[in-house]
């Protein structure tokens, strides 16, 4: 997919830790989306440091390393919230310490996609800068105290970005930015698919979703097939928000969408069209690509406003002033 969006002679695609560093050109920030498949709830959670895929990080560590005196002014590094509280927080520490051991100076922030798109997506970002910029507030809100210990620890090499306030949460907007699919259209669930979907509900979610099709107007909602008592159930949201985008690897079943109202309802699963708007990346020419591949995709992906705000508030701002140019325009 990237090849096909941008070409491929500056990719370099490989095993982290068989990467040769002298191949890595010469860039001002370097980012790491390091596996969350050992630090997410979902899983057995074997954390950061012992996990055969999200210790993938230490990779990166050794790649940054290895190139010298060309490192990078700035280091990101995102994943799931969970990497917080992962081993009590000692997986946490081990990124600080790491970023430290490089030369980078650490800051930690917590952000819900959802500030900016409808889908409920809370990633930390763990910013590292040579040369920072402190000064800033200890903001709870996007620091809460399971990043913001660092700070009050002498042992560690941190700093405060001074930090404008994130917009807030979006109460809405999945509705306007669904597929609106032709009724003959053959991703949609049959009838009986659709009322076995209806029986598997609770009686609290059977009534809001009755509600949900009495309503005047049809609306889009998002739903997850969980496990109770050792039988399949769905629970539909009750809010005009898509959950959290999963893989296939993602530790739980991916989202369907129903749309409710005026008397009717049908469900189909969610499309990557839909995946990749809800990852703020627009209508991209996706055609080259089988469904399967994009939904595994963007479903792995960063929001892309989420990392744009970062980038202009936690990161650009400590570069030079013709890096902060040429990469903005980037974005």
């Amino acid at each position: 997919m990237y090849r096909y969006v941008w070409g491929g002679a500056d990719l370099v695609e490989g095993d982290v830790f068989s990467l040769d560093p002298t191949r890595i050109p010469n860039a001002d920030i370097a980012w790491a989306s390091s596996p969350c498949t050992d630090l997410s709830l979902a899983e057995k959670r074997e954390g950061i440091v012992k996990g055969a895929e999200s210790s993938a990080f230490f990779g990166f560590v050794d790649a940054i390393e290895g190139m010298g005196a060309r490192r990078p002014a700035a280091l990101v590094l995102e994943n799931v919230t969970g990497l917080a509280s992962s081993h009590d927080g000692r997986d946490f520490r081990a990124v600080v310490e790491a970023f430290n051991s490089l030369g980078y100076s650490v800051d930690a922030f917590e952000l819900n996609a959802r500030r900016w798109v409808p889908q409920s997506r809370p990633r930390m970002f763990v910013v590292g800068l040579a040369n920072p910029i402190g000064g800033g507030q200890l903001d709870t809100s996007i620091r809460p105290d399971r990043l913001a210990w660092i700070h009050a620890d002498p042992s560690l090499a941190t700093h405060l970005t001074p930090l404008p306030e994130p917009p807030a949460p979006l109460a809405s907007g999945l509705t306007s930015v669904v597929e609106w699919l032709d009724a003959d259209d053959a991703r949609w669930w049959g009838d009986a698919r659709a009322q076995a979907f209806v029986a598997s509900m609770s009686d609290v979610q059977r009534q809001r979703f009755d509600a949900l099709v009495a309503g005047g107007r049809t609306v889009a909602r998002t739903a997850y097939r969980r496990t109770c008592g050792g039988s399949p159930v769905w629970e539909v949201r009750d809010d005009d928000v898509a959950g959290c985008l999963r893989t296939a690897r993602g530790g739980s079943s991916k989202q369907a969408i129903v749309f409710a109202g005026e008397g009717s309802f049908k469900v189909r699963w969610m499309t990557g069209v839909e995946y990749a708007r809800l990852q703020g990346a627009g209508d991209m020419d996706l055609s080259p690509f089988r469904e399967s591949q994009v939904l595994y995709a963007f479903g792995d992906a960063v929001a892309v406003p989420a990392v744009a705000w970062i980038m202009s508030n936690a990161v650009l701002p400590a570069l030079s002033p013709i890096a902060e140019c040429e990469i903005a325009h980037a974005i």
